[in-house]
């Protein structure tokens, strides 16, 4: 792709990606300090991908999630993930209706175009497998019959901190499913002093829609078309196959298992999003970088000894990009 080529795509992106900002200022009315989540989960949606937020209660997850529906006139339901959940719950099931002598299917809350699933990490196994179904096939199994879930469809799972009481480890093969996982943090000392200022406007109903769900998912064929160049995908790998390296005199000892090749393609994916979302049709080391640790950090096991040690993935993660050369 040529310079004119380029220059005509970043003309494109600049014009569809105005929906960006005002998603930022719709969401802004009611949300206060989360300018990076919300970014994360538009970057999400339009890659097709689900996150994982990880953060305290009370950080405002649920209502960044509820308002960002409201933003994109998308179907949107909640379910509270506990020890008692069955896949039915989820999912959905037959019902014997005695006047027809014949079997209905009840459809669960998984039928929506975004699902939050609170406190994911608080259920049985059989209600990760009936969700993972649904991340990776789009589709689910009530009885013997397949149904397709709606489209555009993502999972938005928040996650207590492991060390939390009834909580239990996901299993890898979810985690890696999902396409990124985001930190939620406190807001700043401003943020929070204008937040009680403001806590009697927070409600959901003032978010306006900004863009169809539709829309904004058709946008996926514009960023696939972003320019990335040859020395940038190769840095994308070996920043990936980096995290695999147990020769690697920074991370010897310390990662039990590196990222996946899906990594490598989420990386790429939330790069050229990173781009679009800047208004710009071509890829920087930069973009990669931004995105890197929310793309990485769930798809990264440690070591006993790194564990013991008290060293995190944010601290491999950082470390692997700082061993890595930049194009």
């Amino acid at each position: 792709m040529d310079y004119t080529e380029i220059e005509r795509l970043t003309e494109r992106v600049r014009e569809a990606g105005q929906f960006a900002s005002r998603i930022r200022e719709e969401i802004g009315k009611i949300i206060l300090g989360q300018e990076r989540l919300i970014e994360r989960i538009i970057i999400a949606f339009i890659s097709g991908g689900h996150v994982l937020l990880e953060g305290l209660p009370g950080l405002a997850k649920t209502l960044t999630v509820r308002a960002f529906a409201r933003c994109v006139d998308a179907s949107f339901h909640r379910i509270q993930f506990t020890p008692d959940l069955l896949p039915a719950d989820l999912v959905g099931t037959r019902i014997y209706n005695p006047r027809e002598l014949d079997f209905f299917t009840r459809r669960g809350p998984v039928f929506t175009n975004i699902l939050l699933a609170d406190e994911v990490n608080r259920a049985p196994a059989k209600v990760q497998s009936a969700l993972l179904q649904a991340m990776e096939e789009r589709a689910v199994t009530i009885g013997e019959e397949t149904h397709p879930l709606p489209s555009p469809f993502m999972v938005l799972a928040t996650q207590n901190p492991i060390e939390q009481e009834g909580t239990y480890p996901l299993p890898e093969a979810q985690v890696d499913r999902f396409f990124m996982k985001c930190i939620v943090g406190y807001p700043g000392e401003d943020e929070e002093r204008e937040l009680l200022r403001r806590y009697g406007e927070i409600d959901p109903a003032r978010v306006e829609t900004v863009v169809d769900a539709e829309a904004l998912a058709g946008t996926a064929s514009l960023v696939g078309s972003i320019y990335v160049d040859e020395r940038l995908l190769e840095y994308m790998v070996n920043v990936v196959r980096e995290t695999r390296n147990a020769k690697s005199a920074a991370l010897k000892g310390l990662v039990e298992f590196g990222a996946s090749p899906r990594a490598s393609i989420a990386l790429m994916k939330a790069s050229r999003c990173m781009a679009f979302l800047r208004g710009r049709g071509y890829v920087t080391p930069d973009d990669i970088k931004d995105v890197g640790a929310d793309v990485l950090r769930h798809r990264i096991v440690l070591t006993y000894e790194a564990e013991a040690s008290r060293v995190t993935v944010e601290d491999v993660v950082r470390t692997v990009f700082d061993s890595v050369e930049v194009p």
